[in-house]
C-alpha cells in the first residue's frame, strides 16, 4: 500500500478555512456588524482581515500594521506599515505611534472596527522613556530563547508596553469598539492575542464587543472535513517542548493503524546562544524524522499556519522515515534545521497565508 492522501491539500483545507478575509467577512455578516468610521488592523493577517472590511464597508479610513512582505491583500486606500517579527525593529515603534494617532482620530460618537491577529506583540510597540528599541530587541530575543509559552511571554510584554493589555484603547473617545480577532494562543483569550492590544481597558466609557473569528480548532475541523473518513486523531495538544513532543508523536505514529492524524498548538523550544536558521516547526519535524528513521509508511507535515517558521521563508517541513541521517544532529544542536531540511528537499514553502492560528501537523500512516 502507498500513501493515498495529499497531506498538503489537507493542511491547506485547514488554513483556508481560517484565512483572514474569509473569517472576517463571515463574522461581519453573522454578527451584523454596523459600518465603522475607522478600521485598525494589526498582526500577520492584518492585510487580509482589512480586505474583508473594505469589501463590506468601502474605503473607510484604515491603518494596517503587518509583517514585512505580508501586504498583498491590503486595500489601496489604507495606510500600511510593515514591521519585523518575531523580533521587533524600529518600524515597530513607528507602527505603535501610528496606532495611537489612529485611535485619537476617532471622534466622539464614532465606531472603531479593530482587527487583530497574532504577531502584533512584535509588529507594534510604544515604549516607556527609559527603554530603547535595543533594550526591547534584547528582551525579546531572551524571551524567544527561553522556551516559555506565549502566555508567559505576552504577560511580560504587557508589563513594558504602553499600548498592550488594553492601554491602546484607553485613548479612544468614540462610542463603540468592535474587535474581531484571529486567535494564535491556547484558550483563545483576547487578553493574550497580540499581548491584548485589541482588548478594552478595565475602565472604559465606550461600548465594547469582541469575537474570535478564527482559531486552531476551526482549522483542524476544516482539515478533518476534507478527509474521506474521520481522522484517527484531531487534538490541540502541541503545548510542550519539542524534545518531549516529538518522541511521543513518533511513538503514536509507529503504533498507528492506517489513517490521518491532525494535531495543533504551539510547541516551545529552548534556543542556543547563537541559533542558526529555522523555527520550532522545522526543529520538531527534524526530531520526528529522527524518531521514525527507517520506518516505512509514515509521512508528517509540520508547519506554521501563517506561512513562516522563525526567521525563514518556509512554513515548516515534510518528513518521513528516509529523511534523517546523523548529520541532522548538528543541525538540531545549532538550531539550524532550515538549511539541513532544505538540502533534503523537505521544506514546505507556502508564502504568507493571510492567517495565523498557531501550528498544524498532518500525519499519514499506511501499511507499506
Amino acid at each position: 500500500m502507498t500513501p493515498s492522501t495529499d497531506i498538503k491539500a489537507i493542511w491547506w483545507a485547514g488554513v483556508n478555512a481560517v484565512q483572514g478575509k474569509a473569517s472576517v467577512s463571515t463574522a461581519i455578516t453573522t454578527h451584523k456588524i454596523t459600518p465603522p468610521d475607522r478600521v485598525i488592523s494589526v498582526g500577520k493577517a492584518a492585510a487580509s482581515m482589512a480586505a474583508a472590511a473594505h469589501a463590506h464597508f468601502g474605503a473607510v479610513p484604515a491603518t494596517i500594521v503587518t509583517k514585512h512582505g505580508h501586504i498583498d491583500d491590503a486595500p489601496s486606500h489604507a495606510t500600511v506599515i510593515e514591521a519585523a517579527h518575531p523580533v521587533p525593529d524600529q518600524a515597530s515603534l513607528t507602527a505603535g505611534h501610528a496606532l495611537i494617532q489612529a485611535v485619537k482620530k476617532c471622534p466622539v460618537g464614532s465606531h472603531l472596527l479593530f482587527l487583530v491577529s497574532g504577531g502584533a506583540s512584535s509588529l507594534a510597540e510604544v515604549l516607556p522613556d527609559h527603554m530603547s528599541i535595543e533594550d526591547l530587541v534584547t528582551k525579546t530575543q531572551a524571551l524567544l530563547a527561553s522556551g516559555q509559552d506565549i502566555h508567559a511571554m505576552n504577560a511580560l510584554r504587557k508589563e513594558v508596553s504602553l499600548i498592550k493589555g488594553g492601554k491602546l484603547l484607553a485613548g479612544f473617545k468614540g462610542a463603540k469598539v468592535t474587535t474581531l480577532a484571529i486567535s494564535d494562543v491556547e484558550g483563545d483569550s483576547l487578553g493574550i492575542i497580540g499581548s491584548g492590544i485589541g482588548a478594552a481597558p478595565e475602565a472604559h466609557s465606550f461600548a465594547f464587543t469582541s469575537h474570535i473569528v478564527a482559531s486552531n480548532q476551526i482549522a483542524r475541523q476544516a482539515a478533518a472535513s476534507a478527509l474521506d473518513q474521520p481522522p484517527l486523531t484531531n487534538s490541540e495538544t502541541l503545548y510542550d517542548d519539542i524534545n518531549i513532543l516529538a518522541p511521543n508523536i513518533a511513538a503514536r505514529l509507529r503504533a498507528s493503524q492506517n489513517g490521518i492524524h491532525i494535531l495543533g498548538g504551539e510547541p516551545t523550544v529552548v534556543l542556543p546562544s547563537n541559533p542558526g536558521q529555522g523555527g520550532r516547526n522545522m526543529a520538531l519535524a527534524l526530531i520526528i524524522a529522527r524518531e521514525i528513521a527507517g520506518t516505512k509508511g509514515i509521512r508528517v507535515l509540520v508547519a506554521g499556519t501563517d506561512g513562516t517558521d522563525g526567521p525563514t521563508d518556509a512554513a515548516g517541513a515534510i518528513v518521513d522515515g528516509d529523511t534523517w541521517d546523523i548529520s541532522g544532529a548538528i543541525a538540531l544542536e545549532r538550531a539550524d534545521a532550515a538549511p539541513w531540511l532544505d538540502a533534503k528537499g523537505a521544506l514546505f514553502r507556502t508564502g504568507p497565508t493571510g492567517t495565523n492560528v498557531m501550528d498544524l501537523i498532518i500525519a499519514e500512516c499506511w501499511a507499506p
